[in-house]
């Protein structure tokens, strides 16, 4: 295991955790600034029942937070710390090299409102308080493309139980996907788990920023999907 692992996993992982040869530079943002701006407490012995990590205890105040669950490579994480300081935005992602360009680019925007998980979305959510998230974010996950994969997917209730537990009633699930059939399994998986649908489409939201998985698919000839939940109150 190299210096710059994530924590073990406590369960099932099905997806990358290491990719090409980190860059020097990358390796300094690792070992210099994931250490202050990962969220305390989370570790691989961690009882839920009696480990909360707040978002006032991340942040230092009761602002409200958001949440990207795999964020890639950090440009629409980025993007909304910029555009809503006053927000606290807390991102998760396994694949190390993303955790490295994300930092990179914390660095190069300047933006002290982040935090940063590297590694699985579900070890946040255990930790959270319920209704604790305002927001939360599902940008073109990995679309697992076989039927005996779709398990793997995001939008099942393995995690969106536990996201649906950790949203403030009324508040906002969006997801971002180019791949039809993952679209699909959205729509049906996301409203039992305790949301509402409230918009579809081609059209992405206002405060939209393309990222490079999409920038693919537009290259590729995919198509963007935009979905828009809605927390039901508990």
């Amino acid at each position: 295991m190299s210096e710059f692992d994530p924590a073990p996993p406590r369960r099932n992982f099905y997806g990358r955790r290491h990719g090409k040869t980190l860059r020097q530079s990358q390796k300094g943002y690792l070992s210099e600034d994931l250490g202050d701006l990962a969220p305390q407490g989370i570790t691989i012995e961690q009882n839920p029942e009696r480990l909360t990590v707040t978002p006032e205890s991340i942040f230092g105040d009761a602002r409200p937070v958001w949440l990207e669950v795999g964020f890639g490579g950090g440009e629409h994480m980025v993007h909304m710390a910029a555009r809503y300081p006053d927000v606290g935005v807390i991102g998760c992602e396994p694949f190390i090299n993303g955790v490295a360009m994300l930092l990179g680019k914390i660095r190069a925007a300047g933006v002290e409102n982040v935090s940063v998980h590297a590694g699985d979305a579900r070890d946040m959510m255990d930790v959270l308080p319920a209704a604790s998230i305002d927001k939360a974010f599902l940008n073109y996950p990995d679309p697992w493309p076989k039927a005996r994969h779709h398990r793997r997917r995001f939008v099942t209730p393995e995690h969106l139980i536990p996201l649906a537990r950790v949203l403030k009633p009324g508040a906002e699930f969006r997801v971002a996907s180019d791949i039809p059939d993952y679209i699909r399994q959205t729509l049906e998986e996301v409203p039992p788990a305790g949301f509402t649908l409230i918009r579809e489409g081609g059209e992405p939201w206002e405060d939209w920023i393309s990222t490079r998985y999409e920038q693919k698919a537009l290259r590729e000839g995919r198509v963007p999907h935009y979905v828009t939940f809605r927390r039901n109150d508990a």
